[in-house]
């Protein structure tokens, strides 16, 4: 956090109506926090973020013109590592949860979140580097991000067949359950086993898990 326990702040929607809002409640929330600006996409965030003003989060929207909240993640991972990016949009797709995570975004709220839950997120990246709620817990998120430990030590991979191995190749993508039985030459039926196989076997709970177990332990390149 920046010094005098400021929390530094920038926010990056096109909806200029939602950030006046957004604002708006994180400084009811979060007293201590200081908006730094504002931009309206992603091609306008290189005009603005600088290294001598660089906020320690960036609240960035999914859906938006001339550059969209994925290539606005990548930029911000190439250019500015050490800012924090929480992810605040309407959409709760686990597709594209799935691929802000392996971009390394720290937390992902929906737009419909109580004021509370943002104060509690933006503390909690602040504090502990990492927020999420109801589709990761924080350890797979935290595990995500450290380095893989010994792949033949670890429970459940060594009981992942050939076929599951290339479902959970699909299951980090974008593809809906559906596009991977047609992708697979099977039926939704056996892709839903394979899933339910692999829920059991890596004791995960969600196509997040699955995705955040492949990732962390070198079953899916990032």
């Amino acid at each position: 956090m920046s010094a005098v326990g400021q929390l530094k702040l920038a926010l990056v929607d096109d909806h200029q109506l939602f950030r006046k809002g957004l604002i708006s409640l994180i400084q009811m929330v979060c007293p201590s926090c200081e908006i730094v600006f504002e931009a309206n996409n992603g091609s306008e965030l290189p005009q603005k973020l600088k290294q001598n003003n660089a906020p320690d989060i960036i609240v960035v929207d999914v859906n938006m013109p001339t550059m969209d909240g994925f290539a606005t993640v990548q930029w911000i991972r190439e250019n500015f590592p050490e800012v924090k990016v929480l992810i605040v949009s309407m959409i709760d797709k686990e597709e594209t949860i799935v691929r802000m995570l392996k971009l390394g975004v720290k937390g992902y709220l929906c737009k419909d979140v109580e004021p509370k839950e943002l104060g509690e997120a933006l503390m909690a990246i602040s504090n502990k580097g990492f927020y999420y709620t109801d589709f990761i817990t924080g350890k797979l998120v935290h595990s995500l991000q450290s380095n893989s430990s010994d792949k033949t030590k670890v429970k459940g991979i060594d009981q992942i067949n050939e076929q599951e191995r290339k479902f959970l190749q699909f299951a980090c993508s974008e593809m809906t359950y559906y596009e991977i039985a047609d992708k697979m030459f099977l039926s939704p039926k056996t892709i839903d086993g394979y899933r339910n196989s692999l829920f059991e076997k890596l004791e995960v709970k969600s196509r997040v898990g699955l995705a955040l177990f492949a990732v962390k332990h070198g079953l899916v390149p990032l």
